[in-house]
């Protein structure tokens, strides 16, 4: 029997600590210019929900800032702690965050809120934010304009690669006002093995069968060996939104 799609997310979902490593290794940091739009600079106590092995907790640090990491995942908590000993991470979920009510400042959430259950991680959110607090969610996606990243998505999409669902941003209100969008195009240094890397920490490659698996990071080989890129090119899509 088939297994329905709310279970496929949840193993998806719950897969990214056998794949820590690649993913620290293989995804990408987030720019600047993002980070300075999604998170005031006046904001003092900031949540990285998500934070998988901290790329964009790195991103956030600042000169009086406090730093806290959520994530659920004991493998990436556990990479987390391994690249950033100084910054707490807990265990919890958009659905359960450990703060307290109106602590942050800020609560970001980098390249996870398309896992969430809005109708409760919203009000959860909210709850965590202090009035007036921001809510900043941010995607990185490869840019296709380029041609082997045109190539490498297909072949990517062909294996169940989705583009992240925004609908579910519509539903922040009433905790939110209105949503703002901003959009950065930059370029990530990269080499042919962090390229690879970044393919094997996708959560449908990481469920994979092993053998399927191996042909696919195969097929990202034999590509990148062709292309030979120096770096990636992403589009990234910030939204903010302010705490009611």
């Amino acid at each position: 029997m088939a297994e329905s799609s709310d279970t496929v997310k949840d193993l998806q979902a719950a897969s990214f600590g056998a794949a820590a490593g690649e993913y620290e290794r293989g995804r990408p940091t987030y720019p600047a210019e993002a980070v300075a739009w999604l998170v005031p600079e006046t904001a003092r106590r900031v949540v990285d929900l998500g934070a998988g092995t901290g790329k964009l907790t790195r991103a956030l640090a600042a000169p009086g800032r406090e730093l806290l990491a959520v994530e659920p995942s004991a493998g990436m908590r556990a990479e987390f702690a391994r690249v950033l000993p100084r910054v707490p991470v807990l265990a919890g979920t958009g659905e359960a965050l450990p703060p307290p009510d109106g602590w942050a400042d800020a609560l970001v959430c980098g390249q996870a809120w398309h896992w969430v259950d809005p109708d409760r991680a919203v009000p959860e959110a909210a709850r965590v934010l202090a009035p007036g607090g921001q809510l900043g969610l941010v995607w990185n996606f490869r840019d296709e304009a380029e041609p082997w990243v045109a190539e490498l998505d297909g072949l990517l999409r062909a294996r169940g690669e989705d583009r992240t669902d925004h609908r579910q941003l519509e539903r922040l209100e009433p905790w939110f006002g209105p949503l703002e969008e901003h959009v950065v195009r930059w370029s990530h240094p990269v080499t042919e093995q962090q390229l690879v890397d970044m393919v094997a920490s996708r959560s449908y490659v990481i469920t994979m069968a092993a053998d399927e698996r191996e042909r696919l990071l195969g097929e990202v080989r034999a590509l990148v060996a062709r292309a030979r890129p120096t770096s990636l090119p992403y589009v990234t899509h910030c939204y903010r939104a302010r705490r009611r």
